[in-house]
């Protein structure tokens, strides 16, 4: 009896269990061990997508699968829309000049000297490969270091405002940034190159896009809102707010941006009376895409790829420009009374944009030359899960000094006062006996 077809979806559901299955089980793995469950996603894809080392090949597909690697896309998409959903407008106008600083020192110096290591590490690739490598850096997951300064009560403090208002324009500046050095690629694959009128154009453009997209939709969301909440039945609220995140990503995509600048721009702008309740109603969707995003960038990485020494060497010289080139952030808190230590650390941490980031590379092409190579996507993964290791520790050491010291100096400064009113005592004492 010949072998029955095997059913297409099928597949697709027996991926998805694995998948979900492994970033389940690696989630809670990671955070038994003090870390963030998205470190404990990519390592679960890490050795799913490598079992085809010990004699199980087929999972090795996992990855490259058209619907799985759709979902991870959607996935991605829903994952900026629930970033954006937990910042507002008013957040980004109200941050202030330092985070604003903070932000455009903790891209700018990352991107230079990821450009520079790529320079170093991969002198045959174009510029072009170099410029991307250096965006990937520039973004920062600010999620780990939230739950770091939540867990230590400091959630509320000025060093923690300023981190996370300067996380949120950095994600904007990452996005400029990455749609113009998309566009400027794209137009090299076509041999046609870009002027720097028409780089000035595309950046103008991205610019123009989310100011538009804030503008308008901080406009028409409260009466689209206002129209939804006649319409009966359940789920309207939910549904409406994916209609908008879904609409802004495809517009972002028509006009030569990656759809996640539409995603982020959409959980922006939604009404801020829903914004807390819409991000309780997402949260079941991202508990179901995002993890799979996570995953499946994991199984992209191979391990075999490490024992090329330069692809160590290319990992080691990016985590070490990704941890000082947030360091710059520090300069931002002079002339303040604040642990500027601290604020550099807090950035340092980089996750879910710079593993999109490095993903969307894998699709761009230059001369029929994928810009990020998996051994080279490989060593980004690698710096992404050293960059969130090391900061929780660091950051927690950081806090934990400033009290230590400040402790100090007020004891120094006591023992001054003990010793000055022993000499005055001492003094009057002796004129007494003369």
């Amino acid at each position: 009896m010949p072998n029955a077809p095997v059913d297409a979806v099928a597949q697709v559901i027996l991926a998805l269990a694995v998948l979900l299955a492994g970033a389940k089980l690696g989630g809670h793995l990671a955070e038994r061990l003090g870390q963030p469950a998205v470190l404990g996603e990519l390592v679960a894809g890490i050795l799913v997508g490598n079992l085809d080392l010990v004699g199980v090949p087929w999972v090795r597909t996992l990855g490259s699968d058209g619907t799985i690697d759709v979902l991870a896309k959607l996935g991605a998409v829903v994952l900026l829309f629930e970033v954006g959903l937990q910042s507002t407008v008013g957040d980004i106008l109200s941050v202030g000049v330092r985070s604003f600083v903070v932000a455009v020192l903790g891209v700018v110096t990352p991107w230079v000297l990821g450009w520079g290591v790529g320079a170093l590490a991969l002198p045959n690739a174009s510029p072009y490969v170099h410029a991307f490598l250096g965006a990937t850096l520039t973004a920062t997951s600010v999620g780990i270091t939230a739950r770091v300064l939540k867990d230590l009560g400091r959630a509320q403090s000025a060093e923690a405002r300023i981190i996370l208002g300067a996380a949120v324009i950095d994600d904007v500046l990452g996005l400029v940034i990455l749609a113009v050095i998309g566009s400027v690629i794209a137009a090299a694959n076509l041999g046609t190159g870009l002027s720097y009128g028409q780089v000035a154009a595309v950046l103008f453009k991205a610019l123009a896009f989310l100011v538009g997209a804030l503008a308008v939709g901080a406009v028409f969301s409260p009466r689209l809102f206002a129209l939804t909440a006649r319409l009966r039945g359940q789920g309207t609220l939910l549904t409406t707010a994916l209609v908008f995140c879904f609409l802004l990503a495809y517009l972002a995509s028509a006009v030569g941006l990656a759809p996640i600048v539409g995603a982020y721009a959409a959980g922006l702008v939604l009404e801020e009376a829903h914004s807390q309740k819409l991000e309780e109603l997402v949260r079941p969707i991202g508990t179901l895409l995002v993890p799979v995003f996570f995953v499946v960038m994991g199984t992209r990485v191979r391990l075999e790829a490490f024992a090329h020494t330069e692809i160590l060497g290319l990992a080691t010289l990016l985590t070490v420009a990704a941890i000082v080139g947030k360091q710059a952030c520090a300069l931002g808190g002079l002339g303040a009374p604040l642990n500027r230590l601290a604020i550099g650390l807090g950035m340092i941490p980089r996750g879910e944009v710079g593993l999109i980031f490095a993903n969307l590379g894998l699709g761009l092409t230059l001369h029929g030359v994928p810009v990020i190579d998996e051994r080279v996507f490989s060593a980004v993964v690698l710096m992404v899960v050293l960059t969130a290791l090391v900061t929780p520790p660091a950051l927690k050491w950081s806090l934990a000094r400033a009290p230590r010291r400040a402790h100090a100096a007020v004891a120094a400064t006591q023992n001054v006062q003990v010793v000055q009113q022993f000499k005055g005592s001492f003094a009057v004492s002796d004129g007494s006996t003369t």
